[in-house]
């Protein structure tokens, strides 16, 4: 049995940085990967993903290129194309990671399968063909999560895809039917609108987004229904079946029965947490009802000892906040700081196009709160810079305090929103009130420059 000072359990992006930092520390640390080092940002998630969303927003871009004079004339997209660049840039990340851990003193990357036989012991069923039982005191697990497959009629029977298997699809589906309307099915709809399919989500609730605010979430909804992608609310998948080469999909909306034929199938409605391999059992870890590993507000389990980081945990599912969870269980393990997870701030943004960007509360969550606040909105109609690159979609939203003026959030539907709303994080970050960003001066034409007219309506 071998023993380190450290073992994390996946190369996500809590666990790589964290196992490359506690043994610069001096921790003998063991890394162990099953797959692929990156994790899902960098094989399944961000990173293949916005590669992609990239050409088809230039395929947007040339299909709307008269509305600024210019004419272009036949295009063709390429997917074959498009999903080798996705994948050269995935390759080039994941193996300039792993040959970061590599090169690292006092790291040791296994790659293999863990399993718990105690709270401090391991068995590593290597991917080389042999095990190995390792112990430590510290363990860390950032295995993140998986697409959940819901338990549909016919749906095994049919060639369905995940978020993860449409990634190395190499053709363009004619129809695609994405069975969810969150974040990930928004990306892909938009997508594979843009790349020339028919596209039809069922959305099972009665609007989409519903952690966003109503106003804004009509206008994405409105975005999508001008692109063409048709979007069934209040909708659910019944069945399906394989015919002539087609896939028939019994479909339910409100109250009426319907049937669809498409050539594809996404299932898109949510991810479950990678611990089945882990044998939680045997250690005695709490979880939640889904399966996710719970943990205090130090991401330390009920087991003392042993952490839980990133989408594993339950958190907020963002690659953002799994990089910070590494920063708290360090700060506090190596540095005996006491750090936590209270009153953090989750900024995060939908790659959808325009972009859909979020810092703080929203307008109901503040109503819901009973707080005391004012809310401005501009259209992005009315910013300079959009008009100049008729780019024009969308709107800036801020709730702020009535009585301090401090900024409480931000909803940014606007090309660029993400660089927008970290803007505003940063104000919020510093306590800098709205009055101060009001009066500042921002590089003219900037889409940051907006920023002065958005919060100058609250005082009108």
């Amino acid at each position: 049995m071998k023993k380190y000072d450290a073992i994390i359990i996946g190369s996500g992006q809590g666990g790589t940085p964290l196992a490359k930092k506690m043994a610069g520390a001096g921790y003998k640390t063991a890394l162990i990967e099953k797959r692929w080092v990156g994790g899902t940002c960098v094989n399944d998630g961000c990173t293949p993903t916005k590669a992609m969303i990239a050409s088809a927003k230039t395929a947007h871009t040339v299909r709307s290129s008269s509305a600024l004079g210019i004419s272009i004339g036949r295009y063709s997209v390429d997917i074959a194309k498009i999903i080798a660049r996705q994948q050269k840039i995935v390759t080039s990340f994941r193996e300039g990671s792993e040959k970061g851990l590599v090169s690292t003193d006092n790291l040791e990357l296994i790659f293999g399968e863990a399993s718990f036989t105690d709270h401090k012991k391991l068995v590593v069923k290597k991917n080389s063909g042999d095990s190995e039982v390792i112990t430590s005191d510290l363990i860390f697990i950032d295995t993140g999560t998986k697409p959940s497959v819901p338990d549909i009629e016919g749906l095994k029977s049919v060639p369905y895809l995940t978020s993860s298997s449409i990634l190395e699809l190499k053709e363009i589906p004619q129809h695609l039917l994405i069975v969810g309307g969150g974040y990930i099915a928004m990306e892909f709809a938009q997508m594979y609108r843009r790349f020339g399919s028919k596209v039809t989500m069922l959305e099972h609730a009665e609007r989409i987004l519903r952690k966003e605010d109503e106003d804004i979430a009509s206008e994405v909804h409105q975005i999508f229904l001008d692109e063409g992608i048709d979007i069934r609310l209040d909708a659910q998948a019944v069945s399906f079946r394989n015919s002539n080469n087609k896939i028939e999909a019994a479909i339910k909306v409100t109250d009426r029965e319907e049937m669809l034929v498409c050539s594809h199938v996404l299932i898109a409605t949510g991810r479950k947490p990678n611990t089945d391999s882990l044998n939680l059992p045997a250690v005695g870890v709490n979880t939640n009802e889904k399966g996710f590993i719970r943990v205090d507000n130090q991401l330390q389990t009920n087991i003392k000892g042993l952490y839980a980081l990133g989408d594993v945990n339950g958190g907020p599912a963002f690659t953002h906040i799994s990089y910070h969870d590494h920063l708290i269980v360090y700060d506090n393990v190596v540095n005996s700081q006491n750090k936590n997870t209270n009153n953090r701030l989750v900024p995060y943004c939908i790659y959808i196009d325009p972009q859909l960007a979020r810092v703080g509360i929203t307008e109901q969550e503040a109503k819901a709160k009973n707080l005391n606040v004012k809310v401005a909105t501009l259209p992005m109609a009315k910013v300079a810079r959009a008009i100049e690159t008729s780019e024009t979609r969308g709107t800036m939203k801020v709730v702020v305090d009535a009585a301090n003026k401090k900024i409480l959030g931000a909803s940014i539907l606007g090309v660029e929103g993400g660089e927008i709303m970290s803007i505003i994080e940063i104000a919020i970050m510093g306590g800098v009130t709205y009055d101060t960003i009001r009066d500042a001066i921002f590089a003219h034409p900037t889409y940051a420059e907006s920023l002065n007219n958005l919060f100058g309506t609250l005082d009108k």
